[in-house]
């Protein structure tokens, strides 16, 4: 496959160094050549200095019988001329743009917006990917990372091993025998840094950060084999009312179980367009930092503070205040990866990572055909996929302890006829089952090759 990937930051980077790393043609375009030289030196991909806007930058960079074209600047306004001349001027057949303008997603997600007006297939908003994560941290207190997979019967949790943990110094294979009914499997183990696929010889270390596929009906019983509390949410602070913080709030106002939320914001235009769109929530015009307004907030008595200001260090430093003021939870926004090594020091209990999430949203667009679900881990050190089994797949028809798998990968999950069972060995993998599968980032093209869908993007 051909493409061609507009803007060459954090987001583009990564998705250029997935989609190259799987042997497709890619050609980055950026009107900074540093970042384009930086993409072409650590990557086998082609690059162009230009405006991605540009017709004859396009023409250069293999427009004409492109595949895709992903518009990720960060510009709304060249996102959108850039999908437009990419389908006026040269037809590529799949538009992928990246949009942050709330005003431009009302319009598209309204009744204003026609398909033959603004060719886009697909509008990635990170705002609405991160409220998204948001909220799912929120629902999975315990876990530092969580994803849902089968439509909500299977969820990934991140769960740090601490001393109290029952299962500490066990090996895997011991944990099936203990606990005979359960169905969840630990897919991945994050140790001094380096993640991996574990053995069943493997076993869990204080400091480990451990990926466990659950099902759903199971997720109380995982957190307490691994103690962690069980917790609710029924009273949140946000701090940030931006585009984030809104959406979140808006999505607590509408649950059918009441959460009472409080919304603390810096900049007080924005404060007040927060309070006029919320109805049930308290907004809070100051600084999060401020212990004061933290104790009129009531952070004491709050489940969890959710830090989402567009500022890394603000979040972080918010999060360690409100925990050191009673808070039992903290959740930080963080865009730089290299934050992330002092969230344990400073007893932050989980963060969202705005690239992760929007990387994940590309790419499970980009892998369309029987993927149905893509969620990049870490640093884009690896992948869970979750992808219909076709009739062509080498892995139809075949055992789990048959499959011929890499070394870094693992099932997580398979769902026969709707219905999510238990993983062992013996279990035969068939025609239209449902699989999620644990990757790291070297071992996906071969699961691709494994699930036949490689060949069917769009």
């Amino acid at each position: 496959m051909k493409v061609i990937i507009c803007g060459a930051g954090q987001v583009g980077w990564q998705i250029a160094r997935h989609l190259s790393g799987e042997r497709n043609d890619v050609t980055v375009v950026d009107n900074n050549p540093d970042l384009v030289r930086r993409a072409t030196d650590t990557l086998d991909v082609q690059g162009i200095a230009g405006f991605a806007s540009y017709p004859d930058v396009l023409e250069r960079a293999g427009a004409e019988d492109a595949d895709m074209i992903i518009a990720a600047t960060h510009s709304d306004e060249v996102n959108m001329v850039t999908c437009q001349v990419a389908h006026s001027i040269f037809s590529i057949p799949r538009k992928i743009a990246r949009l942050r303008s709330q005003s431009y997603l009302t319009a598209i997600y309204s009744d204003l917006y026609r398909r033959d007006h603004l060719p886009i297939d697909v509008v990635i908003s990170p705002e609405r990917e991160v409220a998204d994560a948001a909220l799912q941290r929120l629902g999975a207190p315990a876990a530092f990372d969580t994803e849902v997979f089968l439509d909500g019967r299977a969820q990934l949790l991140g769960l740090t091993i601490d001393a109290e943990c029952p299962v500490v110094n066990t090996p895997l294979r011991q944990l099936t025998d203990l606990f005979s009914t359960l169905r969840s499997v630990v897919v991945a183990v994050r140790r001094e840094g380096t993640l991996f696929a574990p053995e069943p010889r493997d076993q869990l270390f204080v400091g480990d950060s451990a990926y466990v596929m659950v099902h759903s009906d199971d997720i109380r019983r995982t957190l307490e084999i691994f103690d962690k509390p069980v917790l609710s949410q029924e009273r949140v602070v946000l701090i940030g009312g931006g585009n984030v913080g809104l959406m979140v709030a808006k999505n607590l106002e509408n649950r059918a179980q009441r959460v009472r939320a409080k919304v603390i914001e810096k900049n007080r235009r924005i404060a007040e367009v927060a309070a006029e769109a919320l109805e049930k929530t308290i907004v809070l015009h100051g600084d999060g930092l401020d212990s004061s307004l933290l104790a009129e907030a009531n952070i004491d008595r709050a489940d969890a503070v959710l830090c989402v200001t567009d500022d890394d260090k603000t979040n972080m430093l918010a999060a360690v205040r409100a925990k050191a003021e009673g808070c039992r939870m903290a959740i930080a926004l963080i865009n730089d990866p290299t934050l992330v090594p002092l969230m344990e020091p400073l007893g932050i209990d989980a963060y969202i990572n705005p690239r992760a999430t929007t990387v994940s949203s590309i790419l499970r667009h980009i892998r369309h055909g029987r993927v149905r679900s893509v969620y990049s881990i870490g640093d884009a050190e690896a992948e869970v996929i979750e992808a219909e089994v076709l009739s062509t797949s080498p892995i139809a028809g075949t055992k789990i302890r048959d499959i011929d798998f890499p070394e870094g990968v693992l099932v997580g999950a398979v769902a026969k006829e709707g219905k999510v069972v238990k993983i062992t060995g013996d279990l035969r993998i068939e025609e239209g089952d449902l699989i999620v599968i644990f990757a790291l980032s070297k071992d996906v093209a071969e699961v691709e090759r494994l699930l036949q869908v490689s060949i069917d993007f769009f």
